[in-house]
């Protein structure tokens, strides 16, 4: 017996391994893979396994782990922090696809039972797939993934109660109200139970755990925990599924959290894919090939409507057209979640052979067509954008006129209010330079009005939103958005707007620094890049490195990176280059106080050049930059010099410009530096 299990993981992880890596280059999720290898591999396809028992069984612990992480990763605290996304964005999507698929089941004859469960299935979207391809294409914070995931949160969590009502949608009792009372007092209980467990005995039992210091152990302990609440539950009437959310519950908030999480991850993994392999099995690709027009017509059907409601669910909440019309369409497929209600919904006989096949091919489908999905979203919402929509249906893409903006000349956009956003801002204040910015979370905006922020909700791959900003008249755009898509639209759309606007831009991969330059942008900063140059100049300050070494060997690096992708022509010294040629001169601004020895006076009579060997090279007076000054130009309060030279020189020269007190020092010292 054990041989004949042996040469059905054997089969199944040939076939798999193959399956999934020649998926990974056509970019196909993993989890199609294994779908996959379960239809070539299973009764309906080359048939090298007909006994899909034991690995129905390998499927159930599957869902179990599955159940369970999501139960580990669930938070009432991510819930608040995201709690419109979640609780109403996820409602509001949920609730319209299960209505949509009622009514389009109706025109059917499907029954009420059958079409509200039909809803169930329809609703879910993939949790893993989004994640995926947003961790693929580094739009993980940007704010449609914020949507995608926090919906898809919801979806995961509401398959509890749906998982619940299952025996009751397939009439094995007549006294609903009954069903639902004694359901709810056990629910209840249990959640008593579990709270009562993770507060007082999970902590008590994990500190006896970890005291041992033996990583086996731990990870038996944690496998005992989900084992044990799943076969209570299971035991009580529940299935196994709401048992194992429950006990991943149980360590949610637990200290220990990260390490279990990370001890069973491997684990699931391994599960899972022979749930989702089981999947395939079960799919007859002949019946596909009977009924193509069916499937077909179903499956844009499907993608269609799915994407039309979550993305109004979207809207609906506050987010702009565009983030609407990206989520929308990453949420337009069936998920996995949908499998895990279709297994006892098989058992529950709520599936007929027809309806079961017609379930399976459309949700292979759109799970395989929704890397396509995400992949046209930008151009799909650059489409929606420039539709003649008005009002609630415009936001992010036209002005709103509530946030006006004062007249800005010679100022910084600041696209994206992230921490690199927020610092910048901060430091534009510091030094009294005007700042606009414009963001695409409704929610900060708001929030950043009402503290007094120069900031304003849109979309700023779109002219009219460039254009409120004062575009034309800007002097720097910094674009600092975890969007790749986004990132370069609004690179190429502000050079065509302003060509001598200096653009900045954060990206997160050194890959993206060629394209960025060739759509306009002056500076490109790969985050990964300068987080390595970081790193290695405050590993070598620890070894007591030269600081003209390190600004030596800072400059090597970025020079090898940037000139890599110029040509020679493009390439002009700047002040760096000045500083590896010439270690022992630096530039430093210095701000003319009030009472200073150096207030009101003239540079001709300060003689900073020949008593300090210091050259001032421009004086900043206000808003205003005056280049190379004359000798007959007075410094006045609060003014800025910025000067070059030596550095102790400077040093020297410093206390120049700070007080009266100190002016005879400075003489005596500007001459013993002659």
């Amino acid at each position: 017996m054990i041989t004949g299990y042996l040469y059905n993981i054997i089969i199944i992880f040939t076939f798999a391994i193959i399956i999934v890596a020649v998926g990974n280059k056509f970019r196909i999720p993993g989890i199609v893979g294994f779908i996959l290898t379960g239809i070539l591999i299973g009764p309906y396809g080359l048939g090298f396994i007909e006994g899909t028992e034991f690995i129905d069984d390998l499927a159930e612990i599957g869902i179990i782990f599955l159940l369970f992480t999501i139960g580990m990763q669930f938070s009432f605290r991510t819930l608040y922090e995201m709690r419109k996304i979640v609780l109403i964005g996820g409602s509001l999507q949920v609730l319209l696809t299960i209505l949509a698929t009622m009514a389009i089941s109706y025109l059917f004859g499907v029954t009420t039972a059958q079409a509200l469960f039909f809803g169930f299935l329809v609703c879910h979207s993939s949790t893993a797939i989004a994640l995926k391809l947003y961790q693929d294409r580094a739009e993980i914070e940007s704010p449609h993934a914020r949507v995608t995931l926090g919906i898809s949160i919801f979806q995961d969590i509401i398959t509890i109660p749906m998982l619940i009502a299952l025996p009751i949608l397939a009439g094995e009792t007549t006294d609903i109200t009954g069903a639902f009372l004694q359901l709810g007092i056990t629910l209840v209980i249990l959640f008593a139970a579990v709270l009562a467990i993770s507060v007082y005995a999970i902590p008590r039992f994990m500190n006896r755990i970890t005291g041992i210091r033996s990583h086996e152990i731990f990870l038996l302990s944690i496998l005992l925990i989900c084992f044990v609440i799943t076969y209570i539950t299971a035991s009580l009437g529940l299935s196994l599924a709401i048992g194992a959310f429950l006990a991943g519950l149980t360590l949610s908030e637990s200290d220990y959290f990260h390490q279990a999480f990370a001890s069973i991850i491997p684990f699931r993994d391994i599960f899972t894919s022979f749930f989702f392999i089981s999947i395939g099995m079960l799919l007859n690709v002949g019946f596909m090939i009977k009924e193509p027009i069916l499937i077909i017509a179903l499956v844009v059907g499907t993608i269609v409507v799915k994407a039309l409601i979550a993305g109004g669910s979207t809207l609906l909440i506050g987010q702009s057209l565009r983030t609407s019309v990206l989520a929308g369409l990453a949420l337009s497929n069936i998920g996995e979640f949908a499998f895990v209600l279709s297994i006892p919904a098989m058992k529950l006989g709520l599936f007929n052979t027809a309806s079961e096949q017609i379930f399976l091919a459309v949700t292979l489908l759109t799970m395989s067509l929704a890397p396509l999905a995400v992949i046209s979203g930008p151009r799909a919402a650059d489409f929606f954008c420039r539709l003649p929509f008005g009002g609630r249906f415009k936001a992010g893409c036209e002005t709103d006129h509530s946030q006006s903006i004062p007249p800005m000349k010679d100022h910084v956009i600041i696209v994206g209010f992230g921490l690199n956003g927020r610092n910048l801002a901060k430091a534009a204040r510091t030094g009294r330079i005007p700042y606009v910015v414009i963001d695409m979370n409704p929610e900060t905006v708001l929030r950043e009005r009402k503290a007094g922020e120069n900031i304003f909700f849109g979309d700023a791959t779109n002219s009219t939103i460039l254009t409120h900003a004062n575009i034309e008249q800007a002097r720097i755009l910094v674009v600092i958005i975890n969007d790749p898509v986004s990132t370069r639209a609004i690179t190429s759309l502000a050079r065509q707007m302003n060509p001598g606007v200096f653009i900045i831009v954060r990206t997160r991969f050194l890959t993206e620094v060629r394209h960025l330059r060739d759509l306009g942008a002056d500076e490109v900063i790969p985050e990964e890049f300068e987080t390595s140059v970081e790193i290695f100049t405050r590993v070598l300050k620890k070894y007591l490195t030269p600081e003209a070494t390190i600004e030596r060997y800072v400059h090597e690096v970025r020079a090898d990176t940037y000139d890599m992708l110029r040509s020679p022509s493009d390439f002009s010294a700047d002040f760096s280059d000045l500083r590896v040629n010439l270690p022992n001169l630096t530039m430093s601004t210095l701000l003319v106080e009030q009472g200073s020895p150096a207030c009101r006076k003239t540079l001709t009579e300060l003689d900073v050049r020949k008593k300090y060997s210091v050259s001032v090279l421009a004086v900043k007076r206000q808003q205003q930059v005056i280049e190379n000054p004359s000798g007959e130009m007075d410094l006045q309060p609060g003014d800025e010099a910025i000067v070059m030279g030596a550095p102790e020189k400077i040093r020297y020269l410093a206390d120049l410009f700070r007080t009266a007190e100190q002016e005879n020092k400075h003489e005596n010292i500007g001459k013993t530096g002659d």
